[in-house]
């Protein structure tokens, strides 16, 4: 398995882990009732009633909270009444709305120790800056002073979307604990998210791939979605933009959606299947691009159900889309189904919270980062060994045009170039040699004779790699013909090396090769050259022909096929001139 892959199942882990770590506190036995259950409610259908309106209802007008609820409020308030129980006046106390950070606008209102018949007043919520909270935070924090019991009244404003308030009451220990476990998870996530993007871009530079382009646009949507849903952006990002703030969970969803469906679109290549569901499917990306500008300029019910709708059919179309190209024979779509699964099981929790089904808690707060922290890493992943394999196939094609595709070696004007340049530079600095070697395979016919074609080809195989393993690191191997090779060896050692070397390749060629057949061995002849000294002028005039020295080295292989004592022949050296006594058997 590669690093990458070890590193993002290390992040997978790690995310799996943190959803583990984050934990809600346990309640603290000697402390009343969660005050969210003990509370009661009062819907104010204008949004108009104040504090002392509040107050002064009678009995029957508030209805016992019993349970988590979710309330869509539209233009009105949702008032609290919350009882809250004797505490130790040791310790600073607060009054934390969970999981909600979201929340337009919470108003506090505690009578005040020295006043009872008055109240103090603290704001929070994403109208408002965040210089303007009473406690800057994540979600909406309010203080609570004095140690008796007593009962405080909390206002709520939140539209479109539904609100299910969720209270604690925690301590100055236990609400720094809350911080640290919060920012401990949502910190990795924001630190794996942004090492993973940069990968993305780098695969982006790398393979030219659109489909990295499209991953890249879904991690950033994801991303500042989580800084939205999760109140971190509010708290230290956009703090002091509460239109913005107000907005950008929405927005953020809306384009987490159409990208995520550009993602499938471009990995899935939609477009070599259907013409027409591709540019459906582009239709549906661009609607989800756009849409937050008609959200914000209608900030309604009807706007929200739209956004609701367009998230959860985009989930599903995801699915179908992959699950239709893997059918069509797109391997990577049922790979890519697989990486968005995580994601497709969490969305649930957050889906449900939005439409009022779910109260909110830390599952419907936190199942869709936990999704995400494992899905992104996978997708990466899945996107790498596509683009992979894409590349190693390109890489293939682009060979084949300088390769021969039988044996792998390079083709035959490939190197007659680099012999023309090698005699160039003999030309350019006198003295220097270069040898070169051209290799009969004596017996391709009779081994396709008695062992058939695909050994015969397959003994070029051989032939050409057993030649490959004699050749160093600057030297070229190349076919020339049907079953003829050549050697240019840039750097020769001294002539009575180099004529051991042609040795060489008749002892390699001698080797039994059981691919082949029983038995069988390749039967090599040589023919070899120091040139130029003794075999072509390459002075300063007149044109080097590099051809006329390889049909040399052919003529001599020739001669020698008539007595097959004769396996190795050397053409006329600086040493020996050019005396026929030194063309050895």
């Amino acid at each position: 398995m590669s690093f990458l892959a070890r590193w993002l199942i290390c992040l997978a882990s790690l995310a799996w882990c943190l959803s583990f770590a984050h934990a809600d506190t346990p309640p603290d036995p000697a402390r009343s009732a969660d005050p969210t259950l003990s509370s009661r409610y009062w819907i104010d259908t204008t949004g108009r009633a104040g504090i002392d309106t509040v107050r002064d209802l009678p009995g029957q007008a508030w209805t016992p909270m019993e349970r988590l609820r979710s309330f869509e409020l539209g233009a009105g308030a949702l008032w609290l009444e919350v009882p809250l129980p004797a505490r130790d006046a040791n310790r600073r106390w607060y009054l934390m709305l969970s999981a909600a950070a979201f929340i337009n606008r919470a108003t506090l209102y505690q009578p005040r120790v020295d006043q009872p018949d008055q109240v103090s007043r603290q704001d929070a919520g994403d109208q408002l800056p965040l210089s303007q909270w009473a406690l800057p935070d994540q979600t909406p924090v309010f203080a609570v002073t004095g140690s008796d019991a007593q009962r405080v009244w909390l206002r709520l404003e939140n539209a479109p979307a539904p609100t299910s308030p969720r209270l604690a009451l925690l301590n100055e220990r236990e609400l720094q604990s809350k911080r640290y476990q919060t920012f401990l998870l949502v910190g990795a996530y924001l630190g794996a998210c942004l090492l993973v993007l940069f990968l993305g871009v780098v695969h982006l530079r790398l393979y030219r791939d659109r489909a990295f382009l499209a991953y890249c646009a879904y991690v950033a949507a994801m991303l500042g979605f989580q800084l939205g849903f999760t109140g971190i952006g509010g708290l230290f990002v956009w703090g002091e933009w509460p239109r913005w703030n107000d907005l950008a969970t929405a927005v953020f969803m809306s384009w987490l959606a159409a990208a995520g469906i550009w993602f499938v679109r471009e990995t899935c290549a939609l477009s070599r299947y259907s013409r027409w569901l591709d540019i459906s499917v582009l239709a549906w990306c661009m609607f989800g691009a756009v849409f937050p500008a008609l959200y914000a300029a209608m900030m309604d019910a009807t706007a929200f159900r739209l956004l609701s709708l367009y998230g959860l059919l985009s989930v599903f179309l995801s699915i179908g889309l992959c699950l239709w190209a893997w059918r069509q024979g797109e391997r990577y779509a049922g790979w890519l189904f697989l990486g968005f699964l995580p994601v497709h099981l969490a969305y649930p929790f957050p889906a449900l919270r939005s439409a009022g089904v779910l109260p909110d808690s830390w599952i419907t707060q936190y199942a869709l980062l936990i999704g995400s922290m494992i899905e992104i890493p996978l997708l990466l992943y899945i996107l790498h060994r596509r683009a992979k394999d894409f590349s190693e196939h390109h890489a293939r094609m682009r060979a084949m045009e300088s390769t021969d595709p039988l044996t792998g070696l390079i083709i035959q004007p490939v190197f007659m170039f680099r012999l023309r340049d090698t005699l160039r530079r003999a030309r350019r600095h006198p003295g220097t040699r270069f040898g070169l070697l051209a290799v009969d395979l004596a017996n391709h016919g009779e081994l396709a004779e008695q062992h058939g074609r695909e050994a015969a080809d397959r003994a070029l195989i051989i032939a050409g790699a057993r030649l490959s393993s004699l050749a160093g690191d600057l030297d070229t191997v190349c076919r020339i013909g049907r079953a003829r090779f050549a050697m240019l060896i840039e750097a020769p050692p001294p002539v009575e090396q180099f004529r051991t070397l042609a040795q060489q390749v008749v002892a390699r060629g001698l080797e039994i090769a059981p691919a082949i057949g029983p038995q069988a061995v390749l039967k090599l002849r040589v023919a070899t050259a120091l040139p130029p000294d003794g075999v072509i002028d390459v002075g300063e005039e007149g044109p080097i022909d590099e051809q006329r020295l390889m049909s040399r080295l052919e003529r001599a292989l020739e001669r020698g096929a008539a007595d097959p004592r004769r396996v190795v022949q050397h053409l006329p050296s600086p040493t020996h001139g050019s005396d026929p006594a030194h063309s050895r058997p």
